[in-house]
């Protein structure tokens, strides 16, 4: 099995496909202590990573929706 992508070069859907693979791996259980760790990790990373893209796109909405505001005030 290959390494997967560093956490900080996935785009939104690879890492939200990610998170619920991680997720429902730590559900199913059956994992030794340092490879859950290790994959809690992953998923921790994953989560913010997440957010980071969802953060941005709330912020690239919002500039759209202000410069529209500030044109239709002119």
């Amino acid at each position: 099995m290959s390494e997967p992508l560093p956490v900080d070069q996935l785009d939104y859907e690879q890492a939200r496909d990610e998170l619920a693979e991680v997720v429902a791996t730590l559900e199913h259980g059956g994992l030794g202590l340092d490879e859950s760790l290790a994959l809690w990790e992953r998923g921790e990373a994953l989560a913010e990573r997440c957010t980071a893209h969802l953060q941005g796109a709330r912020e690239r909405i919002e500039a759209v929706l202000n410069a529209d505001d500030e044109a239709d005030d002119e």
